[in-house]
């Protein structure tokens, strides 16, 4: 079995780093410039871990931040964008714009990742998973994300990770601006943004509207010819009020309205397989509706509460298209009738308690309702195919955290979760790390647990629901050492993971063990995988204030994913999961109206199936993008994709974009208020 030393990796990087070291005899001067730098580039606490703030230095936990400046600075599109470059995740896309966004997170599943957007929990209550495709970064704060086996905080679908993603918050003086772009692919891009705060209230508000055409989602290397089309609104809402004795209140609401158009696949009489087709007039739409709201209240000077009460609504409309041209053998046919209406409600009612019993522990107690609804709607014949069904949990968890010293860090939890349909799961989980501040030196690990509920369709589908499924479980580990060098100019990181995955729900066909079923198919817990790997990472300041150089930075990353599927003795690879990936940011900005970044990309061989008898290969993509203050309150912008041309799929026989260019003007205005 493979193996490999965290040490090795960290000491890798500081070689490489090596020649930069003469860069960092800094002044004190330099150095008030580098913590002011740091607030701004890594966030001061995370919320994720343990859902309560907590300093950087201290999290225990495997965590990455991507703020929304830094995806303001690098004019990135959508949060999918966003994510491709975070370390841990493997995030494919099957086409252009609007087509489905898969993120999976050490050697998991899309349906093994939980996503919220404000504390409202955005997974599918049908097929389990949350497609990223028509989520902006339009109005986004940060996005946490939370690596490894989350069960006790989380609950169900936290089995490979969390992601949590936060709107903006108005804070500083009242400000109105707008924004315009056109580039490659017709691409159309304008918004609108209000923020600020007044006395107790504050606000962030804003509408963009997204349009693109000429993309087709079948690769238009394979023959494809039709040109396939995005469009996309969406809003962003976020309301606070500052109450007395240190209490808020707030309110956030996001709505997402896309429709895109498709292509598919074409069954070949002759292989008895399928191919890939252009498909004319197949496309979908999605209106999604997430609304959040958020009581927090400190009762005593030990005793503080938060309430949340969230709201993710979907409804998905899919319509099959006319006409389909097989690229394999020309032939012409009509598709496969798939006209359908999916409609999905996840609600989620939350009570955490935190309670400082003593100065180094912290107890968080808190209670969790959790429902989903869904149900499916045959457009074409005007019937239900899957009438509205509800899975709901009743969730009560319990964690301590300990600091003595700020240097020695402990968390330890446990949750119980109640469901109505298959029972019940309990999940827990402990993490410790030392910080030895004289060196910048952090040791941390965790070990958690985690399961998903059988989704909707799993468990109903008519022809292929089992009433009788259990849930998924997993079980994980990490350990890590993160290094910080000259006053945080230099942050590095290495660590392990393992993970492993039981009882996965997988479609079988089974005619004696599927007799309830009309094809002999249906799902079943039979499914076993492993996962385990190197995660390493590098934040580099490396010039500081000088001529022509106002700052010089560089970030990258490396995962290594070895998976098996135990499910089969061939212990075969997982689908989707390549084994090396990597990536870096260059960012440049000679003065301070001008900054330039350069960010590259490598993906390694994966297989597209389960028996691994589809190898996509690897590919590696580079993109730029600069902005240039023309005044306080005009900027303009430029980004290029791919720009050295590369062919490549990130799924198999699905499109993606040649070298393309886009470019577009920012302004900004105070208000009088």
């Amino acid at each position: 079995m493979w193996r490999f030393s965290a040490t090795v990796v960290l000491r890798s990087f500081v070689f490489m780093l090596g020649s930069c070291i003469p860069l960092y005899a800094a002044t004190a001067e330099e150095a008030v410039t580098t913590e002011q730098s740091d607030v701004i580039e890594t966030p001061e606490v995370v919320i994720s871990a343990t859902k309560t703030e907590i300093p950087v230095k201290q999290v225990t936990s495997a965590v990455e931040i991507i703020t929304g400046e830094q995806m303001q600075q690098r004019k990135v599109r959508t949060v999918a964008e966003a994510l491709r470059w975070a370390q841990g995740l493997a995030v494919f896309q099957s086409g252009g714009p609007g087509t489905t966004v898969d993120v999976r997170m050490r050697g998991g599943t899309p349906e093994q990742t939980l996503v919220l957007i404000d504390g409202a929990i955005v997974n599918s209550a049908t097929v389990g998973s949350y497609d990223f495709a028509n989520l902006t970064s339009d109005n986004i704060e940060r996005i946490e994300i939370l690596r490894g086996s989350q069960g006790m905080m989380w609950g169900s679908d936290a089995m490979g990770g969390v992601i949590n993603i936060t709107t903006k918050r108005g804070r500083e003086a009242p400000n109105i601006s707008a924004f315009a772009e056109y580039g490659s692919f017709t691409t159309l891009r304008e918004g609108a943004t209000v923020s600020g705060k007044k006395g107790p209230v504050d606000l962030a508000a804003s509408l963009t509207r997204w349009d693109t055409s000429n993309f087709s989602a079948i690769n238009y290397r394979r023959g494809a010819t039709e040109r396939d089309g995005f469009h996309n609104w969406q809003g962003s809402v976020r309301l606070g009020v500052e109450l007395p004795k240190d209490g808020r209140l707030d309110f956030s609401f996001r709505w997402m309205d896309g429709i895109t158009n498709l292509d598919g696949f074409a069954f070949n009489p002759v292989t008895f397989s399928s191919d890939p087709a252009d498909v004319l007039g197949a496309r979908t739409q999605s209106t999604q509706y997430v609304y959040a709201g958020t009581y927090s209240q400190p009762i005593t000077n030990w005793w503080s509460q938060k309430l949340t009460l969230a709201r993710a609504t979907d409804s998905l409309t899919t319509r099959s298209g006319t006409v389909e041209r097989n690229l394999a053998t020309g032939a012409e046919g009509i598709p496969f009738a798939l006209n359908s209406e999916i409609n999905t409600t996840s609600n989620r009612i939350e009570w955490q308690n935190d309670f400082q019993v003593a100065k180094p522990l912290l107890l968080t107690a808190g209670y969790q309702f959790r429902e989903q609804l869904g149900e499916n709607f045959d457009i074409l014949n005007g019937a239900t195919t899957l009438p509205s069904k509800i899975i709901s949990s009743n969730a009560g968890f319990a964690e301590a955290k300990l600091n003595l010293w700020d240097r020695l860090f402990g968390t330890a939890g446990i949750r119980q979760d109640e469901y109505n349909v298959f029972g019940s799961a309990t999940t827990y989980r402990v993490t410790a790390g030392y910080l030895h501040k004289e060196t910048g030196t952090k040791l941390r690990g965790s070990y958690g647990t985690g399961f998903r509920a059988p989704t909707i369709n799993q468990l109903f589908f008519p022809d292929f629901g089992n009433a009788n499924l259990k849930p998924e479980k997993s079980k994980g580990l990490d350990v890590a050492v993160d290094q910080s060098l000259f006053h945080d100019r230099v942050l590095l990181s290495a660590g392990y993971f393992w993970t492993r995955y039981q009882n996965l729900i997988l479609s079988v066909f089974d005619p004696v063990g599927c007799n309830f079923t009309l094809f002999g198919f249906c799902a079943q817990n039979i499914g076993a995988s492993r996962a385990e790997g190197v995660e390493a990472s590098a934040k580099v300041q490396i010039i500081r204030d000088r001529p022509w150089i106002k700052s010089l930075d560089i970030q990258a990353q490396y995962t290594y994913t070895s998976t098996d599927n135990l499910t089969n003795s061939a212990n075969t690879r997982l689908p989707k999961w390549p084994l090396n990936q990597w990536s870096a940011i260059l960012s440049y900005q000679p003065i301070e109206s001008l900054r330039a970044n350069l960010e590259g990309r490598f993906v390694g061989q994966r297989y597209n199936d389960v028996n691994n008898q589809q190898s996509v290969p690897s590919f590696y993509v580079w993109n730029a993008s600069a902005t240039y203050d023309v005044t306080k309150r005009i900027q303009i912008y430029g980004r290029a994709d791919n720009i050295f041309n590369r062919k490549y799929e990130e799924v198999l026989y699905f499109g993606t974009p040649i070298r393309s260019v886009f470019g577009g003007v920012r302004v900004n205005f105070d208000m009088p208020l």
